[in-house]
């Protein structure tokens, strides 16, 4: 069940069969290969996983990442005493996430 674009929470929900289980899932699609941005605050960051295409237009490759993998390799910079947060590719684009369905953990 996808959500509204750029409305605030996680972009889709996915549940199981009988619904007793569901996954938030953040998206982020990147026309290249570059690092994610994250916002000015890691208490925004929403969803139980997240899935990071980059290379969008010509090589898609995905990865899946949890919330707390997230939050753990976020790099965080400041300028003009704004706080600003990324993910570096090199924290994103590792073998154990690549195509990681099986991270979301729905059964039947």
């Amino acid at each position: 069940m996808p959500t509204a674009r750029n409305a605030r929470g996680v972009d889709i929900i996915v549940y199981n069969r009988d619904a007793s289980q569901f996954r938030g899932i953040q998206v982020k699609s990147l026309s290249k290969r570059n690092a994610v941005p994250l916002g000015t605050s890691l208490d925004k960051i929403m969803g139980d996983y997240w899935i990071i295409v980059n290379n969008l237009m010509t090589t898609p490759s995905v990865f899946i990442l949890t919330r707390q993998e997230i939050l753990d390799k976020a790099k965080k910079s400041i300028k003009a005493d704004t706080a600003s947060y990324w993910l570096e590719v090199r924290d994103y684009e590792q073998e154990p996430f690549r195509e990681a369905w099986e991270r979301l953990g729905l059964i039947g």
